[in-house]
């Protein structure tokens, strides 16, 4: 199925539905909910989901798994999906939280090939064999960790999805106390607390997920100089150590200048 809503195909008796969608660029799927379990991949671009508990970032040609009636919205960045929705009852094993993916050749084949089926396709032959395929090459997928969290109260949550939306690597745990009217060392304590992890960490972490959509259209060494890194070098360090691969994996086909 291609471009169908799913609200048009969610009664039908099938435990697995594909669907295949092209999004305008900077296309947005505001807040809302699925009863079934998604798994939505990116053929194309850069797609950014976001929950109460945090956003995931996700890479060309990876995928997240979205857990069923998890209030959600997605950023679409020039991108062309691929998506599953599943009965959450054929797959105990799903992720309770959101969790990004890589996406092996065979899996990938497998959606171009579903996105083709009519919703009440045959569940004998070879498409009830792709559909039931696709679930075990999913169960066997390894987490990436494109993603920061959200702490959970009101003020820190302001704090920290604004920052997601503007980067900025002048942003220090001062200023940021000051916004909530609190002293830098209560601040700092209570950030961890609900973090797991220091503001300042936090902060970079997040910078270096804003530039996976950035690496869409610049080079390696204009997205490191965008986030505040002094040299390629650093920024390419900073990057494989946080996600487990260099920025170039992402980067515009150029030369880097």
């Amino acid at each position: 199925m291609k471009n169908v809503p799913l609200a048009d195909v969610d009664h039908v008796d099938r435990t697995v539905l594909p669907i295949g969608t092209d999004y305008p660029p900077g296309h947005v799927l505001d807040w809302h909910e699925h009863r079934r379990a998604q798994f939505l991949y990116g053929a194309t671009g850069v797609m950014v989901v976001d929950t109460a508990d945090g956003t995931w970032t996700v890479p060309p040609e990876r995928a997240v798994l979205i857990p069923a009636v998890t209030l959600h919205r997605v950023r679409m960045l020039e991108v062309s999906t691929r998506s599953l929705y599943i009965e959450p009852d054929a797959v105990p094993w799903w992720p309770r939280t959101c969790t990004v993916v890589d996406v092996p050749a065979l899996l990938r084949e497998l959606l171009l090939a579903a996105a083709e089926f009519e919703a009440d396709y045959s569940l004998s032959g070879r498409e009830g064999s792709i559909a039931a395929l696709l679930l075990c090459e999913i169960a066997a997928l390894a987490p990436l960790p494109f993603h920061v969290g959200i702490p959970a109260s009101v003020d820190f949550a302001r704090l920290c999805r604004a920052y997601l939306a503007a980067p900025d690597v002048g942003v220090d745990n001062a200023g940021w106390a000051a916004e909530v009217a609190m002293s830098e060392r209560a601040f700092t304590r209570r950030f961890r607390a609900e973090a797991g992890e220091s503001p300042a960490v936090w902060r970079t972490r997040a910078r270096l997920l804003a530039a996976v959509p950035l690496l869409r259209t610049a080079s390696v060494s204009e997205v490191g100089a965008r986030i505040g890194y002094a040299t390629p070098a650093a920024f390419t360090a900073a990057f494989t150590r946080a996600f487990g691969m260099p920025p170039s994996r992402f980067a515009a086909h150029r030369q880097e200048r």
